[in-house]
């Protein structure tokens, strides 16, 4: 998953969470109620960033996750 802004995601489809690990300081973020389409789409985006900013971000209500959590 190559990318300069986004690390690594996860989806749970049963809690409908996606989970995002940022570049360059690895901090997740769950972001809650994203739909399998929203994944799925991010999941194949050329340019995960981007779609990150039009898709994702100020759209879904998130909340960082501590390390260990």
């Amino acid at each position: 998953m190559p990318s300069t802004a986004i690390q690594n995601i996860r989806y749970d489809p049963s809690r409908r969470i996606l989970s995002v690990w940022f570049v360059p300081s690895g901090e997740r973020y769950d972001y809650e109620g994203v739909g399998p389409k929203i994944y799925s789409g991010f999941k194949e985006a050329s340019s995960k960033g981007r779609f990150f900013n039009k898709f994702v971000r100020d759209r879904f209500k998130y909340r960082r996750v501590e390390r260990g959590d």
